[in-house]
């Protein structure tokens, strides 16, 4: 209904004199799109509402792609065609549908549905079916600092999962051994969370410039008040408190005639922790680091303020500069990695779960 509505009320694309201004209403097809959602209504069954989702996540695209050549007809080299309001409500009703007809799959058919719909519009744009939107034009005029961009936000998300893992998984241990002392433990975490993240960000500043200034062989590494360092160690802050949650509930879980058990076949502590505890509780670990992995994504655009690189250097020189397109360019790429991540480690969890 939602998509109904906006394929009616909304535009569809919109017509700018450049990359700068905006744009007016093109007007469209917004029949052809009222009736396409009356199709994925109408069909019946998950089975046929998942197809039908599938294609109007591709059909969309595909029909701006064509509206916006046949737009660009006669008009001056600098005309952009934005994809509109109502494109992007529909293309977001069309997905969350997908999202409601999946819930009866399993985890991995949701993956391959939707690594179609991603494949097929990769596939597209690589053979220059959508050089026409100006959403694409933007990406190929900052093709070389968005993949660097792009490396840079993989690297800084990787680096904290990574750290994060290594510290907060033996705090969660320790936390599960001394409860008094884990909760404790457990309300710090809880209170970092409650910092804003540029405000955190800010507040590394200073104290990264000293630890720099005083110890050169630091700066020389590339540490310092800004970069990589100080957005690395406010990231890992965030993404402590889940580790460290899901490390105690994870190791909660294996009852304890299960612990007893081994015990009683003489397993020390440690071959307790490392042939039971853990194989038992990882699947709940997988559900901490799948969410560590999106939160630490998204908040990674934060770090471009401080220098530290990523898509968030798209966010925020396009709403310096009032280029929406920009803007959009950073920001999908940040769902689509969170989106990825998240297919990543549900499969994982899907997989730890069939051979359990």
């Amino acid at each position: 209904m939602i998509g109904l509505v906006a394929g009616l009320a909304l535009p569809f694309l919109n017509i700018a004199p450049n990359r700068l201004l905006s744009g007016h209403a093109s007007g469209g097809q917004q029949g052809v799109f009222a009736l396409l959602w009356l199709v994925a209504a109408a069909a019946g069954g998950w089975r046929g509402g998942a197809v039908a989702a599938v294609l109007l996540a591709l059909v969309l695209p595909l029909i701006a792609a064509v509206d916006a050549t046949l737009l660009l007809h006669h008009k001056p080299p600098t005309t952009r065609i934005q994809l509109g309001a109502g494109f992007w409500v529909m293309w977001l009703a069309a997905a969350l549908l997908l999202l409601d007809r999946l819930r009866h799959v399993r985890a991995g058919w949701r993956a391959v549905a939707w690594a179609v719909v991603v494949v097929s519009l990769v596939v597209g744009g690589w053979q220059g079916v959508f050089d026409d939107l100006a959403l694409v034009r933007e990406w190929q005029a900052q093709r070389g600092a968005f993949t660097d961009a792009l490396a840079s936000h993989v690297t800084l998300s990787l680096i904290t999962l990574g750290v994060a893992l290594t510290i907060g998984a033996p705090l969660g241990y320790l936390a599960w051994r001394a409860r008094r002392a884990g909760g404790t433990l457990l309300s710090v975490l809880a209170f970092l969370q409650t910092i804003p993240s540029l405000a955190l960000f800010a507040l590394l500043i200073g104290p990264f410039a000293w630890l720099a200034r005083e110890w050169p062989a630091l700066a020389a590494l590339g540490f310092g008040g800004t970069g990589a360092a100080p957005a690395v160690f406010a990231l890992v802050l965030y993404a402590l408190l889940p580790v460290v949650r899901y490390t105690v509930t994870g190791l909660d879980a294996v009852p304890a005639d299960t612990r007893e058990a081994a015990r009683g076949l003489g397993m020390t502590r440690g071959q307790l922790l490392l042939r039971v505890q853990l194989p038992l509780g990882w699947p709940v670990l997988l559900a901490g680091l799948r969410i560590v992995a999106v939160q630490t994504i998204g908040l990674a655009a934060v770090a471009a303020l401080i220098g530290a690189g990523g898509l968030g250097r798209f966010v925020f020189l396009g709403i310096g500069q009032g280029a929406t397109d920009m803007v959009l360019l950073g920001t999908l790429a940040i769902i689509g990695l969170a989106l990825a991540a998240d297919l990543l480690f549900q499969a994982m969890m899907a997989a730890t779960g069939r051979r359990a």
